[in-house]
């Protein structure tokens, strides 16, 4: 296969298709989200059996724990794939929408509407779910998707292509309004991310080492975030309990997600009452600890930390934690090491709720909730194309209104500028 001419096909495919899609109306992508979503329901065992050959080849491989925990599918995340598909059919078309009509002094009325953004092009590694999420997202904003899911994941993506595909043939919109490229071959990311006549925006889905590569190499803007180093402040003020159940959910619930707890920050007045007891909560789900000196003084076994671990993204079963010496302390330790996602303090002190929401700049600040919750589906944007730190453009959770954007509409009966 030629990648460059593959590509370049694709893209005017594409580039197509988003015209048409720009003025689908609602009930024609209602249909095919409801169609794809029947169609993955049904076509259940072939994406098991297709994905199983993805997670044998990742084991063989030497692919990591959290690596293959994420690409495996199972009859429970099939059947969210789908549910997330009818949800984007519940939610409001926000094309075409008009906002903010006001008369100006000539007589002119000007407004705004919601627009799509074009061709948008997704790559990401592992996630399988990520191609269904990603195709109802493009599909219900008006836009086109090319979808390059990771080479670990081929088989699963491919089959769940062909249910997007007979959803979009049965609302009798183009099958090329999304595409799942069909080749591993790393130069095809290459080419999708500078076929700026073709692609309006790049959102990448994966490890810091593949966005950091496209920030390196892509001609195309991109809605995007490098890493999660996501913390939890237990603060002085807390409830026992509230505090025990967040930091324990923020870091357990689940390991290899974005959202997940890497820092723990406790105040020091309370850091020798909750620390032991929560330690404990840690150790017996196999969480290694790595603290600064006065963590480990209050809890044996722990490991020094080092100053790479406060910026570290672990995806893994390792925490690092500091004392602090209050709200200050720690909105300063956020502020050098973190990396804009998702922080949350635990406390029933509403003043210093109130700061540490205004003060601490992540696209999800939280009071006594788990960071875990910092996800389209909890946020009610039925999925998520991704995580925006950005500040330009779309923040946090990426859902429908991330992927369009707004333009001028002007109402006049005659006017003409004098």
């Amino acid at each position: 296969m030629d990648v460059q001419t593959y590509m370049t096909g694709v893209g005017k495919a594409a580039r197509s298709a988003s015209r048409a899609m720009a003025v689908a109306d609602t009930g024609a992508k209602n249909k095919a989200l409801q169609a794809m979503a029947d169609a993955i329901e049904h076509s259940a065992a072939t994406l098991l059996r297709e994905n199983a050959r993805d997670v044998e080849a990742a084991k063989t491989k030497g692919l990591d724990a959290a690596s293959v925990d994420r690409l495996t599918l199972t009859s429970k995340t099939i059947a969210s794939m789908a549910d997330g598909l009818r949800q984007i059919a519940a939610l409001p078309d926000p094309i075409g929408e008009i906002s903010g009509l006001k008369y100006r002094p000539s007589g002119i009325q000007v407004g705004q509407m919601r627009v799509p953004l074009g061709v948008i092009g997704i790559i990401y590694e592992s996630r399988p779910n990520v191609t269904a999420d990603a195709a109802g997202l493009c599909l219900k904003s008006g836009n086109a998707a090319i979808l390059r899911g990771g080479s670990e994941a081929l088989h699963s993506n491919q089959a769940i292509a062909a249910c997007v595909q007979t959803g979009l043939k049965a609302a009798g919109l183009p099958e090329t309004a999304v595409q799942v490229i069909s080749t591993a071959d790393r130069a095809a990311v290459g080419e999708l991310i500078t076929m700026q006549d073709y692609v309006d925006v790049i959102v990448p889905r994966g490890g810091k080492s593949l966005i950091e590569r496209l920030m390196r190499e892509s001609r195309i803007p991109m809605i995007k975030h490098l890493h999660g180093v996501c913390h939890v402040y237990i603060d002085d003020k807390a409830d026992f309990d509230k505090a025990l159940r967040i930091a324990d959910n923020a870091k357990t619930q689940r390991l290899g997600t974005c959202n997940t707890m890497e820092t723990l920050l406790v105040a020091r007045d309370i850091a020798a009452k909750i620390l032991p007891p929560l330690c404990k909560i840690y150790a017996d789900k196999k969480i290694e600890l790595r603290g600064d000196e006065a963590a480990r003084a209050l809890v044996s076994g722990m490991k020094a930390a080092t100053e790479e671990d406060w910026h570290t993204e672990y995806l893994d079963a390792i925490l690092s934690v500091r004392i602090v010496d209050g709200l200050d302390a720690a909105i300063d330790h956020i502020a050098r090491y973190g990396s804009q996602h998702t922080d949350a303090i635990v406390t029933e002190d509403i003043t210093r709720a109130r700061r540490f929401l205004r003060e601490v700049d992540s696209s999800s600040v939280m009071v006594n909730a788990s960071t875990r919750f910092a996800d389209g589906y909890e946020y009610g944007l039925g999925a998520e194309i991704g995580i925006s730190t950005d500040k330009i453009h779309a923040r946090g959770p990426v859902g429908l209104e991330g992927l369009t954007s707004l333009k001028y509409v002007v109402f006049g009966d005659g006017q003409i500028r004098g």
